[in-house]
């Protein structure tokens, strides 16, 4: 029992714990406490930075390196010479530089405000942040940013530049993923290249030190830049907005630049206390004028050459799509596609060198630009528009472009992307070159201007017209190229050559807008197109003609670098022969006529450079003038103008208005040559082999035989040079009746036939006659028959006997014969005979009662009056006597005898009789018994309309009708302002 309560005692006395062990005991505890605490704030921390990073994916080492190495970079374009047009369209200014070209004095600038421990630090600068916090808080007059360069950079590339809660967590995190994948050195690249410095001297937004150098001082160098520029640009990005010393259009911004400067000042401090400068540099520093060093304004390349701009855009795009499908240039990829190719090329940093040469561009414009070249602006119809092109012949480099009056007005290119009706300047495309080519024709060919009856689905039929509302029969193939005859063009286009062949040739020499529709086009050849050509097709054809009968596609983009200085695209010069050198030599010589002798008179009388430069060229309108052209070329280059209105609907009126086109060409060429004279080396069309000149029948264009008594020389294709006789004249007898030549019957008296050379044509006249009548039938409008017959209808070789047959009976008389005096002599005038067989009239003359004698005859058709040189004083007595198949003759009264009583002049109201022009002051004096006005004189009546060009010559081989001394109706008129009765008009 003992032993037991020894033992409890023992067990329940427990010696007395220590101060220390209880102290250590609470730290214990408390340690424990707060591991735990960290563990569960850690815990939390780590919840909260999962919850805020949970959707942005952990970015792998190659898609940091991409994406830092992914940078907007500004485009250029560049004129010809290499000087640059400027920068392709976008509102911001990129340009990438390499480390080893970063100056020491910009980084010094840069990491001393915005991370003086760069090269220190991980991404995350804690003292630096809990620096800036206490600068924050203190409101010191030094303050840094509390982000690395290294956050900034990941917070520009990879995250949204709002200011949120979680952004931080993202950039810190991000931050120091990308020190473990990218150098300090690399980084701090990125970070220049990519950071915002505000709007430079021409208003565009510079992003990166490069762009900054460029567009706020003017420096492409940054080796040039001082420390004062350094600085100044250093201080930049924190606020680019608020520190740009220009606002979007390039103007200077007095306050924002004093901002920037007070920020400059705060760099310097900041580069004195980390010791990259001296005091004295300091000073310097604050002393050096940075206003005056800035970049002086500069409009945007838009602005500048908003045409030539987006031009160069629409090519380049077109041209990197190409790339992209191979070279496929048939390839279509759709709008989606080319819109991704312009982005590509707006943001690629590629460097597009142009064919444009400045100097003729300017001097393009310069013309174009000048309002006093143009009719007033017309509220109706609007502004006035042209449009041009210059091409290199040998090269196919277009040099030069209108594209328009003002972009303002409209932005449309309408040099390369409107197509308008080419109205004759078709007609040396698709009917003269390859008639030339396949030896259908030479200069010296005949060809009948005479109507053709074309099928029409609204109308039955139509029948083409020329612009001078006359068809003038058999003229050389000079004659009708240099007055634009439709006709002649026409019946090459469709019968000689072939629609089909013709179009065949045309795409050969870049016409591309030819359509299916076309093939059928009976008058394509006059700009009857579905949709018409471009001012680029066509002159890019014609510049074919200069070079010789070689086609070189044109072409204004020469080539395309890419941001690293490697060629993608390099343009080849890759001529294809159509047609020879003696082709090309002969429709040169027939165009150079077309200026001296035809209907380019407005470029002979305003192109300055003839004894210099040579040019020769063809005028073209549309059938109501909404169109007019010229296209026109020197060995060396080729001028296409086209003038009009934005919508077709509204035309060009007056002469002034219809011969702009060739007025515009000459001035634009006097310019262009004023400013850039070497471009015209070339001073002749030089002669190729195998062209020799040679005389030949005018009437039928083969060789003369001992009957021919008309010739006409010209040059010729040695290969085409004509082997056989003229074989289409003859010397007959005949009658004419109704403008066409017949046979005459047995009786038909002598007195009333015509024996001269006559001429056989392809279609003879009284076939023309017939398929007129019957087409007459089915057409709502057309003229009198007579005025489809060519001017030269008589000289036809008769192949049908006369219709008119004997009625038995001899012919009723004429009636109501009078005579008046015009200038003195006696003209005798009649109503005909009712009788169809009657073949014409003889005049009869006594004078001073002596015997009667005929004096004249006429033939039935051929009018109604008898002009002779009888004076007022032979008191002579005249009748008429109307004659038959038969030669039965019947006398109509006599009238004379007595003493002219002179009359007074009609007034203005009632006119002159028709066609008897009087010379003013002159009387018109009536014989006895006349009635002044009471009847008319077609026999010898002159078109009141018609006007006589003192410049248009008559083709030699043109065989003219000139009855009774009247050639007013036959000679050359010029064409330019009539109208005919229904106010249409044929194309020119």
């Amino acid at each position: 029992m003992a032993q037991e309560n020894m033992k409890k005692t023992a067990t329940d006395i427990r010696p007395r714990r220590s101060w220390l062990r209880r102290v250590g005991s609470v730290v214990k505890w408390m340690f424990i406490l707060g591991v735990m605490g960290v563990l569960f704030a850690g815990g939390a921390l780590g919840g909260l930075v999962a919850s805020i990073v949970k959707d942005d994916p952990v970015r792998s080492e190659q898609t940091i390196q991409e994406r830092i190495g992914e940078n907007v970079v500004t485009g250029f374009a560049y004129f010809r010479d290499g000087m640059p047009i400027g920068q392709l369209r976008t509102e911001e200014d990129r340009r990438l530089v390499a480390f080893k070209d970063i100056p020491q004095v910009i980084i010094d600038a840069v990491l001393a405000i915005e991370d003086n421990r760069f090269y220190e630090h991980h991404g995350v600068d804690i003292s630096g942040t809990m620096r800036a916090v206490k600068q924050k808080l203190l409101n010191e007059s030094v303050q840094t940013g509390g982000s690395t360069l290294t956050q900034q950079l990941a917070r520009r590339v990879f995250l949204n530049l709002d200011k949120t809660e979680d952004r931080k967590v993202k950039e810190i995190l991000l931050s120091l993923r990308l020190e473990r994948f990218l150098s300090k050195d690399e980084i701090l690249t990125a970070y220049l290249n990519k950071v915002p410095f505000g709007n430079g001297a021409n208003g565009y937004n510079v992003y990166g030190i490069k762009a900054a150098a460029k567009g706020l001082f003017g420096i492409d160098d940054l080796d040039k830049l001082n420390m004062a520029q350094a600085a100044y640009l250093a201080g930049l990005p924190q606020l680019p907005s608020a520190y740009s010393a220009f606002n979007g259009y390039g103007e200077f911004n007095e306050t924002a630049f004093n901002r920037a400067l007070d920020r400059q000042h705060l760099v310097l401090r900041r580069m004195l206390e980390e010791k990259k400068i001296t005091p004295t540099q300091y000073q310097e520093g604050l002393a050096f004028d940075i206003k005056k060093s800035l970049a002086p304004h500069t409009k945007k390349a838009y602005v500048t050459f908003p045409y030539l701009m987006m031009e160069t855009e629409r090519q380049a795009a077109g041209i990197l799509l190409s790339l992209a499908n191979n070279n496929n240039q048939d390839s279509s990829k759709g709008v989606s596609q080319l819109e991704e190719a312009r982005q590509q090329l707006l943001t690629g940093g590629y460097r597009v060198y142009t064919t444009i040469d400045k100097k003729v561009y300017s001097a393009m414009h310069s013309i174009s630009e000048d309002s006093g070249n143009f009719t007033k602006e017309s509220k109706a119809k609007g502004l006035e528009q042209t449009a041009g092109m210059m091409i290199h012949n040998k090269t196919g480099a277009i040099l030069g472009m209108i594209e328009g009056r003002d972009f303002n007005v409209e932005s449309m290119n309408y040099a390369t992307q409107m197509v308008r009706q080419p109205g004759s300047t078709m007609k040396p495309i698709a009917a003269y070159l390859p008639a030339l080519e396949e030896g259908v024709i030479q200069p010296a060919s005949i060809l009948d201007d005479a109507p053709i009856i074309l099928k029409d689905g609204t109308k039955g039929f139509h029948i083409p017209k020329n612009a001078n509302n006359r068809y003038q029969g058999l003229v050389t193939a000079r004659y009708a190229l240099n007055n634009s005859l439709n006709l002649p063009a026409l019946k090459l286009f469709d019968e000689k050559v072939g629609i089909k062949n013709a179009w065949a040739f045309a795409k050969k020499l870049g016409i591309t807008t030819i359509q299916d529709e076309d093939y059928s086009a009976q008058t394509g050849v006059l700009g009857g197109l579905k949709y018409g050509v471009s001012v680029e097709d066509l002159t890019n054809a014609y510049s074919a003609i200069g070079n010789k009968g070689e086609f070189n596609d044109a072409f204004m983009i020469e080539k395309i670098v890419d941001s690293k200085g490697k060629i993608i695209y390099q343009h080849k010069v890759n001529p294809e022969r159509v047609f020879s050198e003696q082709t090309a030599y002969l429709m040169t010589d027939m165009l150079h006529t077309v200026i001296t002798d035809g209907t380019g008179s407005t470029v002979k009388r305003n192109y300055k450079h003839f004894r210099d430069i040579p040019v020769v060229g063809k005028t073209g309108s549309t059938q109501n003038y909404a169109d007019v052209w010229f296209m026109g070329y020197t060995p060396d280059i080729t001028l296409g103008m086209w003038v009009g209105y934005k919508e077709q609907i509204n035309t060009l009126e007056g002469k002034t208005q219809r011969k702009q086109a060739q007025a515009l060409w000459a001035k634009v060429m006097n310019a262009v040559i004023e400013k850039k004279p070497d471009l015209f080396p070339t001073k002749k069309f030089a002669q190729p082999d195998g062209i020799v000149k040679e005389t030949v029948s005018a009437y039928s264009g083969k060789l003369p035989t001992s009957l021919t008594d008309k010739f006409t020389t010209d040059i010729f294709n040695k290969k085409f040079v004509p082997k056989d006789r003229d074989d289409g004249i003859s010397l007959a007898k005949y009658i004419t009746y109704g403008g066409v030549n017949y046979i005459p019957r047995d009786g038909t008296p002598d007195d009333f036939l015509k024996e001269k050379i006559v001429v056989s044509r392809e279609k003879p006249i009284e076939e023309l006659v017939k398929e007129l009548k019957a087409a007459f039938a089915s057409m709502r409008e057309h003229e009198p028959l007579g005025y489809y017959l060519p001017a030269d209808a008589k000289t036809e070789v008769p192949t049908e006997i006369d219709p008119r047959e004997d009625d038995g009976r001899a012919p009723t008389a004429p009636g109501n014969a009078e005579l008046y005096y015009n200038s003195g002599k006696a003209v005798i005038r009649f109503t005909q005979s009712g009788s169809p067989d009657v073949v014409g009239y003889r005049l009869y003359r006594s004078v001073n009662g002596g015997p009667f004698q005929k004096v004249d005859v006429l033939l039935a058709g051929d009018g109604t009056s008898f002009r002779t040189d009888t004076p007022a004083n032979d008191y002579a007595v005249f009748y008429v006597a109307a004659v038959d198949v038969a030669g039965n003759e019947t006398a109509s009264g006599s009238v004379g005898g007595g003493a002219p009583t002179p009359e007074p002049s009609p007034s203005p109201e009632d006119g002159l009789l028709p066609g008897i022009e009087a010379t003013p002051g002159e009387d018109i004096v009536p014989g006895p018994g006349a009635t002044p006005g009471t009847s008319d004189e077609p026999g010898i009546t002159v078109d009141p309309g018609a006007t006589v060009d003192p410049g248009t010559a008559v083709d030699p081989g043109t065989v003219l009708d000139q009855p009774n001394g009247n050639d007013g109706q036959d000679k050359a008129q010029d064409s330019g302002n009539k109208l005919n009765a229904r106010g249409k008009r044929g194309a020119r």
